[in-house]
């Protein structure tokens, strides 16, 4: 007893050792100016800190940690930590600025007559529809009403065969760590303020381009697809995950 007593102390403190925390100073590259507000995400502890006016910050890793870093105007980084800035405790990242081309963009405004009964008939109205289903809490949008719609949603719920099974199955350690995503401040913040899914893909670990699918295959409108903020996104695939876990397990 005496002898795994002291194998645990041992563990603990192993344990313990392993975490600490690095300080970090974020310039401009061209102009060798402090950066603020650049958001940082420990990717691996999902938890995240943002630059102060010095462009410093201060976070608790582990080595072989991933720390992701944007602010727009910049090109996002991923800088992963090492035993050599762990002894430090200090280092200087530098970040890039984007070069941004603006594109001309045609506005194609609809033809009013001044006549609200026949205006009101002209510009398009989209709908979407979300069908409840036995044995969940939520339901499923199918988007625009169509006859087939439901089919859609039932097909696409009870085939495991299907992208979400490859795409759920395959991920279980980063689809574990969803619930953990939303209970960081910094992190829920910087999601609900962006819209690139940029920050999502480096959580879960995914391609930017399969997102859409993912929730298509979730039954999620194509409006609420492009609509969405990533916290939303974020959100929609953490519910879709619950409910395929169910089905699963049933």
């Amino acid at each position: 007893m005496r002898n795994f007593a002291v194998f645990l102390f041992l563990v603990f403190t192993t344990w313990v050792s392993a975490q600490d925390k690095v300080t970090g100073t974020i310039l401009n590259d061209a102009t060798q100016a402090p950066v603020s507000n650049v958001n940082i995400i420990n990717v691996n502890k999902v938890r995240g800190t943002t630059t102060d006016e010095k462009g410093k910050f201060e976070m608790e890793v582990t080595v072989g940690d991933t720390l992701h870093l944007s602010l727009i105007g910049f090109q996002s980084i991923k800088i992963r930590v090492t035993n050599d800035w762990l002894k430090t405790k200090s280092t200087t990242i530098k970040l890039t600025e984007k070069a941004i081309a603006l594109e001309e963009v045609l506005i194609m405004p609809y033809t009013l007559t001044g006549y609200l009964e026949v205006d009101s008939k002209l510009i398009p109205i989209h709908e979407n529809y979300r069908y409840s289903i036995s044995g969940l809490s939520a339901g499923y949008e199918a988007g625009e009403y169509s006859p087939a719609a439901f089919g859609r949603v039932i097909g696409s719920i009870f085939n495991p065969a299907d992208m979400l099974y490859s795409f759920f199955s395959k991920r279980p350690k980063e689809l574990k760590k969803l619930r953990e995503m939303k209970k960081d401040d910094t992190v829920r913040n910087l999601l609900e303020s962006k819209y690139d899914r940029e920050t999502v893909s480096v959580l879960l670990g995914i391609d930017k381009q399969d997102i859409p699918e993912i929730l298509q295959r979730c039954n999620y409108s194509e409006a609420f697809v492009k609509t969405a903020n990533d916290l939303q996104i974020l959100d929609a695939i953490s519910q879709c995950y619950e409910e395929y876990k169910v089905l699963k397990r049933n």
